[in-house]
């Protein structure tokens, strides 16, 4: 079983893999583009409402990426990251930065939210700094009702906005070793909101997209991102077999992750169609499988 580790370049050498284990997020186009998605994806769905208020999220994420910009210097983070994802969620020390994008974020939407969202967005203002602290640790660890549903879309815009500034920034090369965890994301640790079957230079090749840091890994195709095992897997989707959006299934394990392949339509974007597919979810669920991933729309509102 191979894994991907983030090395510093001069130790990836002079001959790295022909495929790019690890890519960065691009984020000056990231969320102008995952809004326009959600936008578009919103005119026809019946989750149509939430769709557009997600993108309202994303605006407002773009704009607090624009407003409060982040230098940081990770060179011994890199050194010291060992065997772990340098940004590891549970054992990197976070600045305040991110409750800086968070009430920028709440600044943004509070004008124009819908009427119940407003305590919401009120209740987060007026927390302490250590209370907020106390929720996004919760959060981060998987606590879901320890945060509760309204609340977590909000510290998970702030929180992964500051850990892709941070993933941007990383001095190092990613190269692909022999070791576990695959599912996670190398960079933070964090589990992928879908896989996307890549056009272009990289055609054909599967990446898993992080839910937190926006970070995206090779992965092969033909075998399952949580368990890696192979011999069992089944494709879903709601209309054909040339379907943009399919969710794949293992026996193995009873998992499902979305697959997205932009083959058939250039602008899928991981958070905005699995957002837009939940549809699909209910079915795959149907039929006993449990997702494998995180959508940062869509947190469960138990533990």
């Amino acid at each position: 079983m191979s894994s991907i580790r983030i090395v510093s370049p001069e130790e990836v050498g002079k001959n790295p893999t022909a495929i790019p284990p690890l890519l960065f997020a691009n984020l000056k186009s990231l969320y102008t583009r995952r809004a326009e998605r959600m936008r578009q994806l919103a005119k026809e769905s019946p989750l149509g409402g939430y769709l557009t208020f997600a993108a309202t999220v994303v605006d407002a994420q773009d704009k607090a990426r624009h407003d409060h910009p982040l230098t940081v210097d990770l060179t011994d983070v890199l050194k010291n990251a060992s065997d772990r994802p340098p940004l590891a969620t549970d054992t990197y020390p976070r600045s305040e930065h991110w409750q800086t994008l968070l009430l920028s974020i709440i600044a943004e939407l509070m004008p124009d939210a819908p009427e119940h969202v407003v305590p919401v967005l009120e209740s987060l203002q007026k927390m302490s700094a250590k209370e907020r602290e106390a929720l996004a640790t919760a959060l981060l660890a998987g606590e879901y009702g320890k945060v509760g549903s309204d609340k977590a879309p909000f510290l998970w815009a702030a929180l992964s906005l500051y850990w892709a500034q941070m993933a941007s920034q990383i001095p190092g090369k990613a190269r692909t070793e022999y070791g576990e965890g695959r599912h996670f994301c190398p960079v933070c640790g964090s589990a992928p909101v879908a896989s996307l079957v890549h056009i272009g230079t990289d055609a054909g090749l599967r990446y898993l997209h992080c839910s937190l840091c926006e970070s995206e890994w090779h992965m092969v195709r033909v075998k399952c991102s949580n368990c890696e095992q192979g011999g069992s897997l089944n494709y879903w989707s709601l209309d054909s077999e040339k379907a943009a959006v399919k969710a794949e299934s293992c026996s193995d394990c009873g998992s499902y992750l979305k697959i997205l392949y932009q083959e058939q339509d250039q602008y899928v974007e991981p958070v905005a169609d699995d957002l837009a597919s939940l549809v699909l979810d209910a079915k795959v669920e149907e039929e006993g499988f449990a997702r494998s991933s995180i959508n940062p729309f869509m947190f469960p509102s138990g533990e």
